[in-house]
């Protein structure tokens, strides 16, 4: 959007009201079915390390592979995970979350902010690792939820996801929670001594509201049976 100056020129629309967003900090955000902690190798550690080795689904569903888009798997064994989960949780940008099964009090995935750029109100959600037992769940879904709450009610107006370009589930993951689409930027990175194209997702605090809404009603208890299936999907809600 742009408005019209004196001399012709367009230029974007005035924020009259703006004030730079706040940072995130290292404090929990609690859900229904999960809790997001700030990221602790001493305390997440053993837990982690534990569901990142469960099987998935198929015989290509293995712990190495599920870490393809993301440079491979950082570590062998528990030694090397701590030490990993140490750095990432001294981190300030990215600023990592474990995500905290509610029932079980397993950590059991972990999520991230990165790119936080409070002066312009953008922040982008990223190193997201859904182990099996979290993937496709509404806890996996609360837990984006929680995330994408508390960066707008931090004052961001743009709120961002980018992923390998070939990660179709990632792509789906994306839309299904509401971000729209802006492109690809080619060869973006070089991963592994591989090209990498990036695709590039955005909300904006116009849209979060209804996004919002939906997200809520989807999770809603009502919407589950009593086997935990889902009455009515999240693109259905959407539509």
């Amino acid at each position: 959007m742009s408005t019209q100056p004196v001399d012709g020129r367009p230029i974007g629309v005035a924020l009259p009201g703006w004030q730079p967003a706040s940072r995130p900090q290292r404090t929990p955000l609690q859900g229904e079915r999960v809790r997001l902690e700030p990221l602790s190798a001493e305390h997440h550690g053993d837990s982690l390390f534990a569901a990142f080795l469960l099987p998935g689904e198929g015989p290509h569903d293995t712990p190495q592979a599920r870490w393809a888009y993301s440079g491979g798997m950082p570590f062998s064994d528990a030694e090397q995970c701590h030490a990993w989960l140490a750095e990432c949780a001294h981190s300030e940008d990215p600023l990592f979350f474990a995500i905290v099964e509610a029932t079980s009090e397993r950590a059991l995935g972990m999520a991230s902010y990165l790119n936080i750029v409070p002066e312009h109100g953008s922040i982008e959600v990223g190193h997201i690792h859904f182990t099996p037992p979290l993937r496709q769940t509404p806890a996996a879904t609360e837990a984006m939820l929680l995330l994408m709450r508390n960066a707008f009610a931090l004052g961001y107006r743009r709120y961002e996801w980018k992923c390998d370009a070939l990660n179709a589930a990632s792509r789906r993951a994306a839309e299904r929670l509401g971000f729209r689409f802006e492109g690809i930027f080619r060869q973006h990175r070089v991963v592994n001594r591989r090209n990498r194209d990036t695709s590039w997702f955005s909300l904006l605090d116009g849209e979060w509201p209804a996004v919002e809404a939906q997200l809520g009603c989807w999770l809603a208890s009502d919407n589950f049976d009593d086997e935990g299936r889902q009455r009515s999907s999240l693109s259905a809600l959407s539509a």
